[in-house]
């Protein structure tokens, strides 16, 4: 995945590298991305300065906003794969969907 050098931030950058280590496809990166960047710009701060209530208050929003099973899956797998893996934080065990 290439992103213009000069547009990618360090947090953004470490994300990437994490998802290419890991053999994500190409269209997972993108989807994994835009979601990381919704949920930031939600809360209008940089993803890792928000915590887990932030999280679900952000799963509640989607869904008030009737969001898709699929989308709302990914959107919280892409979470999870950024504080798990891109911040190496071990506190999203309640971060999880429902049917």
């Amino acid at each position: 995945m290439t992103d213009a050098p000069a547009a990618v931030g360090p947090l953004r950058r470490r994300m990437i590298d994490d998802m290419t280590l890991r053999n994500l496809s190409p269209a997972t990166q993108r989807s994994y991305l835009h979601a990381v960047t919704k949920f930031s710009r939600y809360f209008g701060r940089s993803p890792d300065r928000l915590g887990l209530e932030d999280m679900r208050a952000f799963q509640m929003y989607l869904v008030s906003q009737g969001i898709s099973w699929p989308a709302l899956n990914q959107t919280v797998c892409a979470l999870r794969f950024f504080y798990g893996v891109t911040l190496d934080r071990q506190l999203l065990g309640i971060l999880r969907t429902w049917r």
